[in-house]
């Protein structure tokens, strides 16, 4: 059973469920011996014997039970994540969890051996894709329906929930998550008199910062909770902006620009062309899109595209990360739309992640009052560190993007 006391078996049967699996667990024991050999940091099992090449002041992993090798065992991918939210590891004291991560992620593809790699297929979970209309609004409804005030709880006061872009140490964070606004809406030429679209409105600040240029704005979203406060957030701010709950396939009408933040990671493998077709039919003659998009490396896109991973089981169901070159392909094919101008704002992602998460750390005893129990708080913990170990070790990236048709 879970090391976490008091687990809700019914919530969080993975977590309260230890698989028993010795063999698998005996091979997770030696395949963690050989991948952290010459890592630089240092693994303590729970017979305190010491792993890794890391020195005094390496990031410490600290394995408190057995069950930790019988979940990797079991899946890896969910497996480590589910461990940590069970609590049969932690980050050592004085480790930040994302500077441990970190030195995995760097080395995430050849941590395990070729010759097990080629088993993967026969034994991870498949990822379901259910991106249609039904299944889209259920998979957006399971992450961004939780809790308007678990969000705020962590985000700044624009309630931006993307990655913000920096220009300068002292930012904070507030100031790079306009700018960032300020950015995309540039790219998508927004001006006085534009008629924009947004699809996915967040909690409604670039509707606000695009009408305040004097543009005609339509947002619409999946999430009721979103549409809610965002409608309310725009109202407060004395701006004229339309939020409407509507599936980006039934959008209508003919705008300058279409600006699109970090919702199509939500789309789907499947869907990705019927989502730039969507873009061509909505953009009326010399109108530009504006896409900022979390991107990973093609090859690894091909590689894991087909897997469920831990982030799809508890965070974002439905969910695939894009490559530069996916976009590329699909929005020239399907769309007709050709990538004009590109910002990358990888390193300001994982600052991003670090500010979200130390303010969800800090905000711990007002979610655990808003009724999110230990388990969730580790998971959530663990999802902002994952993430900012991606973008730090460059796994992961993510750009603002200009698109116009060819």
């Amino acid at each position: 059973m879970s090391t976490l006391q008091l687990v809700e078996t019914d919530r969080w049967p993975g977590v309260a469920r230890t698989p028993n699996s010795p063999v698998r667990a005996a091979v997770a024991r030696q395949i963690l011996r050989r991948a952290v050999r010459d890592l630089p940091i240092v693994v303590l099992l729970p017979d305190r014997t010491r792993l890794g090449s890391g020195g005094i002041g390496a990031p410490v992993m600290e394995i408190v039970s057995e069950a930790f090798f019988h979940r990797i065992g079991a899946d890896l991918k969910i497996g480590f994540g589910e461990a940590y939210m069970a609590g049969d590891w932690r980050a050592g004291r004085g480790t930040d969890l994302a500077d441990l991560l970190t030195v995995f992620a760097s080395r995430l593809t050849d941590l395990v051996p070729p010759v097990l790699q080629r088993f993967r297929k026969l034994i991870e979970p498949r990822l379901a894709e259910q991106n249609d209309r039904t299944g889209a609004r259920l998979n957006i409804a399971r992450h961004y329906d939780l809790s308007n005030d678990l969000f705020a709880a962590f985000l700044d006061p624009t309630m931006s929930y993307s990655s913000a872009w920096f220009s300068a140490a002292e930012d904070d964070l507030e100031t790079a998550q306009v700018r960032k606004i300020d950015g995309i809406l540039d790219l998508a030429g927004v001006r006085a008199g534009s008629r924009v679209l947004e699809i996915g409105t967040g909690w409604g600040q670039l509707a606000i910062q695009a009408a305040r240029r004097g543009a005609t704005v339509t947002s619409i979203t999946l999430s009721a909770e979103q549409r809610d406060l965002a409608r309310k957030r725009i109202a407060e701010a004395g701006v004229d902006a339309t939020v409407e709950l509507r599936d980006y396939r039934e959008a209508e009408g003919r705008y300058d620009a279409v600006v699109s933040v970090e919702m199509i990671e939500a789309v789907g493998e499947r869907y990705w062309p019927a989502y730039f077709a969507t873009i061509d039919r909505l953009l009326a003659p010399g109108g530009r899109f504006g896409l900022q998009s979390i991107t990973m490396p093609h090859d690894r896109l091909l590689a894991t595209r087909h897997a469920q991973g831990w982030i799809h089981k508890y965070i974002f169901p439905g969910g695939l990360i894009p490559s530069l070159t996916a976009i590329e392909q699909i929005a020239s094919t399907a769309g007709g739309l050709v990538i004009e101008t590109r910002r990358d704002l990888g390193a300001d992602y994982a600052r991003t992640l670090q500010l979200w998460r130390e303010r969800f750390v800090a905000q711990a005893p007002a979610v655990a009052n808003l009724g999110f129990d230990a388990v969730f708080r580790r998971m959530w913990e663990f999802y902002l560190a994952y993430s900012e170990a991606g973008f730090r070790a460059g796994y992961l990236g993510v750009s603002q993007l200009t698109l116009v048709r060819s």
